[in-house]
């Protein structure tokens, strides 16, 4: 079909699978419709500006598994300047596909079954078993369009009632006292580009009616439990046959060993991976004691060592007594394997310190800490209420312009 604009003679042809109606030139947005003879009359002329419009009349783009052609534009405002732009795209089986564009923002449209009259009071809609909130109820206006139409374009405005389950829509429009039902679904950029590839895509801004969220929080939950689960499971299965090996056990003197290094009897580890726990006590008064200490694997000579600081002071201040330190110390040597040990250990006191006879050591391997995988299980937790805050922050943005919105 080739129509001409008297306008700014222009003529606009392509091949429509239906009758056309009304007819706006894409350059001078001139209005034609048809009249009783079948000719095109010029009506009337749009003079608001076409922004957002990155397809033009004719565009091809492959959408649903079929090639569409874009056969009409419609520019569409709400009180005071809420605008959106509407594309109509035909395929070679004359159905129709819709495509709605606003602050960069895509999303698909089918025509769906009637739905009855819409009233106000409704704020929940089902459709297929699923729940759609009211979202808004609004009288918009055509402002601008190009391109064919099957319909006579309206010069009143239509009513508007939106139902949303993000990603998901349910519209309803009454034009022309005819009531007609869509069934949307947010569609990504990248998808838009991928049938359209030759297009610029509008600069992306503001949160969508029906834009899903980054995470889907229930899923993200599941995943959350059922990996919590598998810690505690694969923990329990590690460590469910070890038994807390005592390896070392004794009071050292300092009159023997002061400053000088014992050599412990040679011991077997059995197992997984666990910290080693060194518990030291002594009678530091007013003073202070060290102990340092080689764990040396006797398969494969690697040495791990460790040196711990005991100090114990108080006194009187300004009337008040005070303490500071303790004359026991307890510390870890994370992740040992099973093998054979032994231990080197080298006790300190200070000089001056005479009171101070003897040290207890105790060494215990294999005190199943859980610490690791609680650690895991908390910070998935804290992510969890992270995503969850974020979520309800993009859904307040979301319901930000609509008057039913449950985030006030």
């Amino acid at each position: 079909m080739k129509i001409p604009c008297y306008d700014c003679n222009t003529e606009t042809e392509l091949e429509v699978g239906f009758e056309v109606l009304n007819f706006v030139c894409p350059e001078c947005y001139s209005v034609y419709i048809v009249d009783e003879a079948g000719q095109f009359r010029r009506r009337s002329q749009y003079r608001a500006p076409f922004h957002d419009c990155p397809l033009a009349i004719g565009d091809t783009g492959f959408l649903n598994g079929s090639e569409y052609t874009v056969t009409g534009i419609l520019r569409k405002n709400v009180y005071p300047d809420y605008t959106w732009t509407e594309f109509i795209l035909q395929n070679k089986e004359k159905e129709f596909l819709y495509l709605s564009l606003s602050n960069g923002h895509w999303m698909v449209l089918t025509e769906m079954e009637p739905i009855a009259d819409i009233k106000k009071g409704i704020k929940i809609l089902k459709y297929k078993d699923v729940s759609y909130n009211l979202f808004e109820h609004s009288d918009a206006e055509i402002i601008n369009a190009k391109g064919f139409f099957d319909f006579h374009i309206p010069n009143k405005k239509i009513h508007l009632a939106e139902f949303i389950n993000p990603p998901y829509l349910v519209s309803i429009e009454k034009m022309n006292n005819v009531q007609t039902a869509f069934h949307g679904e947010y569609i990504s950029k990248n998808k838009i580009k991928k049938a359209f590839p030759r297009i610029t895509l509008p600069y992306q801004s503001g949160t969508s009616m029906i834009q899903p969220f980054h995470f889907d929080l229930t899923n993200t939950a599941v995943i959350f439990c059922f990996f919590a689960l598998l810690i505690i499971s694969a923990n329990w299965y590690i460590y469910k046959d070890q038994v807390e090996q005592n390896v070392f056990n004794s009071s050292i003197k300092f009159s023997e060993f002061d400053n000088k290094e014992i050599t412990s009897p040679s011991f077997v580890l059995k197992g997984a991976s666990a910290p080693m726990t060194i518990k030291v006590s002594t009678g530091v008064n007013n003073s202070w004691a060290n102990i340092n200490i080689a764990l040396i694997n006797e398969d494969t000579n690697d040495e791990i060592y460790a040196n711990k600081d005991i100090e114990y002071y108080y006194g009187s201040s300004d009337g008040e007594s005070w303490t500071e330190g303790s004359q026991s110390e307890k510390f870890n040597i994370c992740g040992v394997e099973g093998g054979k040990y032994h231990l080197l250990i080298t006790p300190m006191k200070a000089p001056e310190d005479l009171s101070n006879g003897e040290m207890a050591v105790s060494v215990v391997w294999n005190q199943p800490s859980n610490r690791n995988a609680w650690l895991v299980i908390i910070g998935m937790i804290v992510i969890y209420f992270i995503v969850r805050y974020l979520r309800i922050q993009f859904e307040k943005k979301r319901w930000a312009d609509s008057s039913y919105s449950t985030y006030e």
